[in-house]
C-alpha cells in the first residue's frame, strides 16, 4: 500500500502532483481541514503536510502511531512540536529555499513604505479632502547612505542584505555566528555585538526565528539602547518583538515608525498600532505570491518524496532523530 500523506490546507495543485501521482494524498474539498478533521484523519496517516494555522502539538501526534514525517509549509515551524515529533523518531521538515526570496522583498517593501510614507500619504490622498500638498509637506527619509541592522543573517537576512546594498545602505549585523568572510564580502556587511547593531542602525530588520531565546529579543532594555528615530521591520515571527514596548516607544517617538507583517497574538493586533500613521501593517504575507505559493507546496512535497526515498539531503530541522 502506498504510504498515506494528510495536507491539512488547499495549497496549489501545481505543487504537489508528483506527491499525489506516488502516495494516497488526502486533501481537503474545502478550503482546510477542521481541527476535528485533522484529529480523525491523521490517526492513520504517513506523513503530514502542515501549515501555520493549524498547529501540530503533542496530542495530535500521539494520534498518529504510523506518522513519520511532518513537512511544514514554510519555513518557521513553531506550530510543530519539534521535541515531541523528535522524541517519537518523526522527522521534521520546512521549505527554507521558497520563503526567501519573497520575505526579503516585503521586508525592502515595508522598509521603504514607512520610511518614504508611501502608506500614509495613500491613505491621506484617498480619504482627506483637505490633503496639503507641497515641498516642504509629507516628507519621509530615504535609503541611501543609511545603516541596516540585520538581526538574523540566514537566507533571508542575506537576501535583503543584497537588496539594501543596492539600495546605497551599510549593512551591519548580528547572528548567533558571524559569517564566513567570502559571505560578508559581497554584501559589504560587518558583523556587529547586538548592542552595538541597536545603537548604530538607522534602520533595525528582524530576520531571526522564533525560539526561546530569541523571544522578545527586542523589549524594552533593547528599545532603550536603539538610535533616536529608529525604524523597525519586523518580517520573521510576532513575538520576537514586545508588541507593548514597541506601541510606548512608537508613541514617544524613540522608534519612528515600524513596518509589521508579523504580531506577537496574530491574527489579532494591538490597537494602538492600527492607530498611528507611522506604522505599516501587513497580514503574515511575506511569502504572500502565487509563485512562492507553488513553489513551496512542491518543495514541502519534495521533502516527503525525498524522505521516503531514503535521503537525508532534505530539509530536516531534527536531524538527531537519525542519531
Amino acid at each position: 500500500m502506498k504510504p498515506k500523506i494528510l495536507i491539512t490546507y488547499r495549497i496549489p495543485k501545481e505543487g504537489i502532483r508528483e506527491l499525489e501521482e506516488k502516495f494516497d494524498v488526502v486533501y481537503p474539498e474545502k478550503e482546510e481541514f477542521s481541527p476535528a478533521d485533522i484529529e480523525e484523519l491523521i490517526v492513520d496517516c504517513d506523513a503530514v503536510l502542515s501549515v501555520f494555522i493549524r498547529p501540530i502539538n503533542a496530542e495530535l501526534i500521539a494520534r498518529a502511531p504510523k506518522l513519520k514525517i511532518i513537512a511544514n509549509f514554510g519555513v518557521g515551524y513553531n506550530n510543530i512540536d519539534v521535541a515531541e515529533a523528535t522524541r517519537r523518531g518523526i522527522a521534521v521538515c520546512n521549505t527554507p529555499n521558497a520563503v526567501t526570496e519573497p520575505t526579503a522583498e516585503m521586508a525592502l517593501g515595508l522598509m521603504l513604505a514607512v520610511m518614504r510614507r508611501i502608506a500614509d500619504t495613500d491613505r491621506s490622498l484617498r480619504t482627506n479632502p483637505d490633503f496639503q500638498w507641497g515641498m516642504m509637506r509629507n516628507l519621509g527619509f530615504g535609503l541611501t547612505g543609511k545603516t541596516l541592522g540585520i538581526i538574523g543573517m540566514g537566507r533571508i537576512g542575506r537576501a535583503l542584505a543584497r537588496r539594501a546594498v543596492a539600495s546605497g545602505m551599510k549593512i551591519i549585523y548580528n547572528n548567533r555566528n558571524r559569517l564566513d568572510e567570502s559571505l560578508e564580502k559581497p554584501l559589504k556587511a560587518t558583523y556587529v555585538s547586538m548592542d552595538e547593531l541597536l545603537e548604530r542602525s538607522d534602520v533595525i530588520s528582524v530576520n531571526t526565528p522564533l525560539t526561546e531565546e530569541t523571544h522578545h529579543l527586542l523589549g524594552e532594555k533593547e528599545m532603550q539602547k536603539m538610535k533616536n528615530g529608529v525604524f523597525v521591520v519586523n518580517t520573521a515571527r510576532g513575538p520576537v518583538i514586545d508588541e507593548k514596548m514597541l506601541v510606548k516607544y512608537l508613541r514617544n517617538g524613540k522608534i519612528a515608525g515600524a513596518g509589521l507583517d508579523v504580531f506577537e497574538e496574530e491574527p489579532k493586533i494591538t490597537q494602538e498600532l492600527f492607530d498611528m500613521e507611522n506604522v505599516v501593517l501587513t497580514p503574515h504575507n511575506a511569502t504572500g505570491t502565487i509563485e512562492t505559493r507553488i513553489e513551496t507546496a512542491r518543495e514541502a512535497s519534495q521533502n516527503i518524496i525525498g524522505f521516503f526515498s531514503g535521503r537525508k539531503d532534505i530539509s530536516i530541522v531534527n536531524l538527531e532523530i537519525f542519531a
